[in-house]
């Protein structure tokens, strides 16, 4: 039986790691891996997590099992930093996750419960993830217009007249912030405008917030997820703590489902259900390390002053690649990479120029152009700018 599998596509971000490890040069730079990195190089395990680490060191007392739906001290602590005073608890239901791709995974299965024939509307481009998920279990998606690579911004007439589209039980699928993997996020105005929309065509939103912090700040990287949260009478959010945390490898996410309070112990039955079905009870460490930081006063600002050093170092990178890039090409061509926020930025360069980029410069980037911007430090930096400038002109 199992003679009869066939071989999966490679991963093209996986693939790309693989080739930068092979590279002998010493000059190489690897701009593709989704991970934050200091200026050294490194993920640093973030001060408040190491002292919330030992805390639950010595105050644990068991490594039983938690309930199908995690610990609920964990979903109140992140539900509130997520909403703010959006948030009305008895329109909520949450389950603890495997990451934030299990939350995407597990709201995935929860639409198809609710409604099998439910389409869903997703960005082009958008994390491929989200695309290798939805073709897995076969539940039907388009694409709705997002980003113009010839400008670097977002296309928002053209998201409006895809979106006025959507039928009534569909589910529009929008980045809450640092969108991936283009860096162009959506203005406050424009939020209410896709609320509205979204509202009047009887649709779903579902929020995938995974950078909250490292674009323009907590509260303001959750204005968008709060206005959809105050409009609709439905939606769903998957959080992952991987970036702003930087726990990465402990798996931390949530699924929040918003609905009428009626119904909230039905939905929080069904998800704690999925749960049960896919990985039983969720992991916990990464749950319970947030929740020591966001029930603790001073761990909660240290966390808040760490977490801005690595968004204000992003920016100034931002900012320095733009000017750089500016006075190489003597142009304002690349100007929206300093008004792109998060960790990435789609260039709008063609698949041949990223391989000649590398081949000529060992600089590692995704084939459809998007960098790690906290792949780079300030003598990385004019390096790019000197790489894409010569494969620009």
């Amino acid at each position: 039986m199992l003679g009869n599998l066939k071989d999966q596509p490679a991963d093209k971000i996986l693939a790309l790691m693989a080739s930068y490890r092979e590279d002998p040069r010493a000059e190489k730079i690897d701009l593709g891996v989704g991970v934050y990195k200091d200026a050294q190089g490194n993920t640093p395990i973030m001060r408040a997590v190491k002292e919330a680490e030992a805390r639950l060191l010595k105050s644990e007392t068991t490594k039983s099992y938690v309930a199908l739906a995690g610990d609920p001290a964990y979903a109140k602590a992140l539900s509130e930093l997520i909403l703010g005073d959006a948030l009305a608890a008895d329109r909520m239901a949450a389950v603890a996750t495997p990451g934030g791709t299990g939350a995407f995974r597990q709201g995935v299965d929860l639409v198809r419960m609710a409604n099998p024939d439910a389409t869903f509307h997703v960005s082009a481009p958008t994390w491929p993830n989200h695309l290798s998920i939805l073709k897995t279990v076969g539940q039907p998606f388009v694409e709705y217009r997002y980003f113009d690579n010839a400008t670097g911004e977002v296309d928002f007439d053209g998201m409006m007249e895809d979106l006025g589209k959507v039928a009534s039980g569909d589910v529009v699928l929008v980045h809450g912030c640092c969108h991936n993997p283009t860096g162009a996020n959506l203005t406050e105005a424009q939020w209410e405008a896709v609320a509205d929309l979204i509202g009047e065509r009887g649709a779903i939103a579902f929020v995938d917030l995974a950078y909250q912090g490292f674009g323009d700040g907590l509260e303001e990287d959750a204005t968008g997820t709060r206005i959809l949260a105050r409009k609709l009478p439905e939606m769903l959010i998957g959080a992952s703590c991987s970036k702003n945390f930087g726990i990465y490898r402990e798996r931390t996410g949530l699924l929040m489902g918003l609905c009428d309070p009626a119904h909230v112990k039905t939905v929080q039955g069904n998800m704690n259900h999925l749960n049960r079905q896919n990985f039983s009870f969720p992991p916990d460490h990464g749950a319970r390390i947030v929740t020591t930081i966001l029930n603790d006063a001073e761990l909660t600002a240290d966390w808040k002053a760490e977490l801005e050093e690595m968004r204000t170092g992003m920016l100034a990178l931002r900012e320095q690649l733009a000017a750089e890039l500016r006075r190489l090409t003597n142009s304002d061509r690349f100007d929206f990479i300093a008004r792109h926020r998060g960790m990435f930025s789609r260039l709008g360069l063609s698949p041949e120029q990223v391989e000649a980029i590398r081949k000529d410069f060992a600089v590692y980037i995704v084939g459809d152009s998007r960098i790690n911007v906290a792949g780079l430090n300030e003598e990385t930096v004019p390096k790019l700018a000197q790489a894409i400038a010569a494969t620009y002109e």
